[in-house]
């Protein structure tokens, strides 16, 4: 019936009604915190393009990991930045690797608090492309043999979910073989599926220092424009034995995480990646929006799409926020 009999409104008058009937719950326990680490001791720098967010040492990170898990958020996941660089990335891989320490080290700490690893060569390249070259071309088969050492020595170490980002086809196959013969079967793998060649990572290139030193990323990560290919690389990661798949970045591609939570049972992640994160930041800096309502609107939209898992730079402000 139209008009008067419904009136949209009625339900809209207070705050308490609005929590009745409000159709999606963003939680604490949807987000994860991205953070980077660095050598040295009693580190904490400042990244410029982020602010809020640092590359911590060992030390300081297992500080910050305590924090967040004080605050109720569940998961982290860890970026590194080597001491040395060349071009196979062999600090990745190594067993005394930046990020294989950092893990040994918050597992101590915090045993409950779910440590993710991102799986990917481009912090570790002197090059900055996420695999080994033939020429100014990433060698993919080459590329997922070392990814599933990687993904190995940071099991290994205790990570309790590795994340492969760097968009090779059959890496997650390739790692799941290696994490099974390794005995970490039960390690699941959470895959950058829908990993787009997007600008929005800017400011994170600057976090991890790792910008391609020539050419792009377009020869392997996807094209913006293409939502079909999406849904295949989604599918093609879920029979290859990915255990959650992940969309990247969030906000410009609310349609393809919608479509990716409709299409699959498996469980959706999606990535608010570092320059929707300083586009919030520049522009309440400036007052031009209020910051604290804009990240909460960009949290529960990506949440209202379809992502289970949001992993966020505004994972701390938002567990204030949230009560958690």
């Amino acid at each position: 019936m139209p008009f008067p009999i419904h009136r949209m409104r009625r339900l809209r008058r207070t705050e308490t009604l609005r929590r009745m009937v409000r159709e999606t719950r963003l939680s604490v326990d949807n987000l994860v915190m991205p953070l980077f680490v660095c050598p040295g001791e009693g580190v904490t720098q400042p990244i410029s393009s982020m602010p809020g967010n640092f590359r911590f040492s060992i030390d300081r990170l297992v500080e910050e990991c305590r924090e967040i898990a004080g605050l109720g958020i569940p998961a982290v996941i860890l970026f590194g930045i080597p001491e040395h660089k060349n071009p196979h990335g062999e600090e990745g891989y190594e067993e005394d690797g930046i990020v294989q320490l950092a893990v040994r080290a918050v597992k101590e700490t915090l045993p409950d608090l779910v440590v993710i690893t991102d799986v990917c060569l481009c912090e570790y390249t002197d090059h900055g492309h996420c695999g080994v070259l033939r020429g100014e071309d990433v060698a993919n088969d080459l590329t997922i043999e070392l990814l599933g050492r990687m993904a190995l020595t940071h099991a290994h170490a205790g990570a309790d979910i590795v994340a492969p980002s760097d968009m090779m086809d059959g890496r997650v196959a390739r790692i799941r073989q290696a994490l099974d013969e390794g005995g970490y079967d039960q390690v699941p793998i959470m895959s950058y599926a829908a990993k787009f060649a997007s600008a929005y990572y800017g400011p994170f290139r600057e976090a991890a220092d790792s910008a391609p030193s020539f050419g792009d990323r377009r020869s392997y990560q996807m094209d913006p424009p293409n939502a079909d290919e999406a849904m295949r690389e989604i599918a093609l990661d879920i029979d290859e034995g990915a255990d959650i798949v992940m969309v990247k970045p969030a906000l410009a591609y609310l349609d393809i995480i919608h479509r990716a939570a409709s299409s699959f049972a498996t469980p959706i992640a999606a990535y608010n990646v570092s320059g929707e994160y300083s586009m919030v930041k520049a522009a309440a800096e400036k007052g031009w929006i209020d910051g604290e309502r804009v990240m909460m609107e960009t949290l529960t939209a990506i949440r209202r799409a379809g992502a289970e898992i949001i992993l966020t730079y505004h994972a701390k402000e938002a567990a204030r926020l949230l009560g958690g």
